[in-house]
């Protein structure tokens, strides 16, 4: 019984029966169609944590974070990775663009793709949020 608990905790996430919160496995994916090509904007205005709701590779050294987030015309994202042996950590973050704060901007939203860089391949590791 105690095999098949700890199968299924390392389906469902990364750090099961670690003394920090477990942190779930985002699921690779193929890249949504239709979705929008996001740049990388460090210049967010109010950055906020935005999910990541699926990966794909894209090269050995390249990801595409899949998410929602507003236009791009008014929104940004950043990204931020971490790697261990284990692990590909990804925090990403999304904003107004500075040149839209005193804009209108429609409120609808796009699923986005933002490519970040790796220092290795994925491999065996999961790729995690924070």
């Amino acid at each position: 019984m105690r095999a098949l608990v700890l199968a299924l905790c390392s389906l469902v996430t990364v750090s099961c029966g670690s003394s920090g919160p477990d942190v779930l496995a985002v699921p690779e994916r193929p890249v949504p169609e239709g979705a929008t090509v996001f740049e990388p904007r460090p210049d967010v205005v109010e950055p906020h944590p935005l999910p990541v709701d699926s990966w794909s590779q894209v090269a050995d050294d390249r990801i595409a974070l899949h998410f929602e987030t507003g236009t791009p015309e008014c929104f940004g994202v950043d990204a931020t990775v971490t790697e261990t042996d284990e692990l590909v950590e990804v925090t990403l973050v999304g904003g107004t663009l500075p040149e839209a704060q005193d804009r209108m901007c429609i409120m609808i939203a796009v699923t986005g793709i933002l490519e970040v860089p790796l220092r290795a391949p994925v491999g065996d590791r999961a790729v995690t949020t924070v």
